[in-house]
């Protein structure tokens, strides 16, 4: 049998990244972690004191998607993943657990596109505050080199990139 797949689906917010897992997860093939429903479920909790969320989501993600990977599961990981500490923590939950790693950057070359998609996307997780386009643009963002797909959601369309995507993930 070959080892699970670890797909990790990041850039900006508003770059199509759930409009890309959802054309991607159509069949049902990945098990599907979503940062934005973990965060907001531990904001809920109302145990988060004070500072708020902080990494508490990220590593709720990395030992969820560990587990789903020991049972054998391909996983699907929505995320911003701004930094390489987060980066080098998803490399590092798929060497732990065996899986093959696909990293995919999704970004928005189309400074308009980009913003029209940050004022008129509707939210999909119960309570979640969206960023508008300011704090999107501000948001800290460093380039990400080791991606091993960049694909530009301003050109390719949701089922195009989760074409590039499925044949990235057939050659892990």
């Amino acid at each position: 049998m070959p080892p699970p797949t670890l797909v990790i689906l990041g850039g900006l917010p508003a770059v199509g990244k759930s409009t890309v897992a959802s054309a991607l997860n159509e069949a049902g093939r990945f098990a599907y972690v979503r940062i934005d429903s973990i965060e907001q479920a531990l904001r809920f909790s109302g145990e988060m004191g004070p500072h708020g969320v902080l990494t508490a989501g990220y590593v709720v993600a990395y030992a969820v998607s560990g587990d789903l990977l020991d049972g054998g599961n391909d996983v699907l990981v929505e995320c911003v993943n701004p930094i390489e500490i987060t980066r080098t923590a998803w490399r590092e939950v798929a060497s732990t657990h065996g899986a093959a790693l696909v990293q995919v950057e999704l970004y928005c070359s189309d400074p308009d596109a980009h913003r029209e998609r940050a004022e008129s996307r509707v939210v999909n997780v119960p309570g979640l505050e969206l960023p508008d386009w300011r704090a999107i643009q501000t948001r800290e963002y460093e380039a990400w080199d080791s991606a091993d797909l960049h694909i530009d959601t301003s050109t390719a369309s949701p089922l195009e990139a989760a074409s590039l995507i499925r044949a990235a993930v057939s050659l892990a």
